[in-house]
């Protein structure tokens, strides 16, 4: 449980997150920013797999956004041929 003062912090969530963060966490985050784009991204996509299994939801990043929209416009399956396919196995 939070103390009272950090419940009735207006600067948002990220304010609660990080003053429940332990030391380690912290500690990694603030280094984060000195690491190359790559690994930045690589930490980001551990991040959402974690929040999905905490959560029972997976965020998209912006590349895969872009994949399933290019997927989408190829024309390799249409819309109602993968929602059938879904049905077919009880999956939609």
């Amino acid at each position: 449980m939070l103390p009272a003062w950090v419940e009735r912090l207006e600067v948002g969530d990220a304010a609660r997150y990080h003053y429940c963060m332990n030391a380690t966490v912290k500690n990694i985050l603030e280094r984060v920013a000195a690491w190359p784009e790559e690994d930045q991204e690589e930490l980001a996509a551990l991040a959402r797999e974690i929040e999905a299994r905490r959560t029972g939801v997976y965020q998209l990043s912006d590349d895969e956004k872009a994949a399933i929209e290019a997927a989408r416009r190829s024309g390799l399956a249409s819309d109602d041929s993968v929602a059938a396919f879904w049905r077919r196995y009880g999956l939609a």
